[in-house]
């Protein structure tokens, strides 16, 4: 209403609302939100993580949010709209242990000065001890009749999120399925973080937080692509694939070894680009398949 455009970055890796599980984001809030359809989705920019949930590789997400931080923090200097207004950040519902630390690395990197607690006393009161004098930080008890969702509602509710991504809040949109052949992913698809293992086993001068944003090449296979979310990345050079945001996603729905094709659930037609595609642990079953 008082014609501000304020970025909103979705950090929760979960439960977000920009783009599909398993990857954070950041987008220009040029209207009020559609209580169905959320904010409008133009232009987002999206990175992939691959993971429902920040523990899984911290080393990964906390490079991503240094440099979701750094990438907002240049748009809002070319945009002075957005620099006015600032930015709004949903974080994850992990908040204990090394969730709090994300919390703390998340306000060091967006260099906030406002802090919102939900309904979380002992947060609120360790943010105040631990947040610099400058940083505000609230205390907002939850509304009413308010729940925690359940395991089994947050795993309908990503299901529903990646449904959505192809198929529009209300069906109305119209995916593509179509045949690629191995040899045109070859040496294409990747998986970030390798196994770990023990220091002894590392090549001298390596360290284990290392192997965590290792890139370990995937080959076309049953087992681990089928029903997998692949995100379509922007570049095809292998060093700038983790910091480079994602043009979007594709869902591998059928292998055919005897064959040596993938077919997947794309929102443009064919062909794919011809770059870079990061494997996801989220998966998608798609029923109208």
């Amino acid at each position: 209403r008082l014609g501000r455009r304020p970025i909103y970055v979705d950090l929760d890796v979960g439960q977000g609302n920009i783009s599909i599980p398993g990857s954070v984001g950041a987008l220009l809030v040029e209207r009020p939100a559609s209580i169905e359809e959320g904010f409008s989705q133009n232009s987002p920019l999206v990175y992939h993580y691959g993971h429902k949930t920040p523990g899984h590789n911290l080393v990964l997400y906390n490079q991503l949010v240094s440099r979701l931080a750094d990438v907002v923090r240049e748009r809002m200097t070319a945009n002075k709209k957005a620099e006015t207004s600032g930015v709004v950040i949903n974080t994850c519902g992990w908040v204990r242990g090394e969730g709090y630390n994300q919390i703390k690395h998340i306000a060091q990197a967006f260099e906030v000065d406002v802090i919102v607690v939900l309904d979380q006393e002992r947060i609120y009161n360790d943010l105040v001890r631990d947040m610099p004098k400058f940083v505000k930080v609230v205390w907002q008890p939850k509304s009413g009749g308010v729940v925690s969702r359940s395991i089994d509602q947050r795993t309908e509710l990503r299901d529903q999120r990646v449904k959505q991504y192809f198929y529009g809040p209300s069906g109305n949109l119209f995916p593509h399925s179509f045949d690629v052949p191995f040899a045109a992913v070859k040496d294409k698809i990747f998986k970030i973080g390798a196994p770990e293992l023990p220091d002894s086993c590392l090549p001298l001068g390596m360290k284990v937080s290392d192997n965590k944003t290792k890139l370990v090449v995937v080959s076309p296979n049953a087992r681990d692509l089928l029903n997998h979310v692949l995100a379509v990345s922007f570049t095809s050079v292998t060093e700038d694939v983790i910091i480079t945001n994602v043009a979007g996603f594709i869902v591998v729905t059928a292998v055919n070894v005897e064959e040596k094709k993938l077919t997947v659930l794309s929102p443009q037609p064919p062909p794919l680009p011809d770059t870079l595609l990061l494997l996801s642990d989220i998966q998608f079953v798609d029923s109208a398949v």
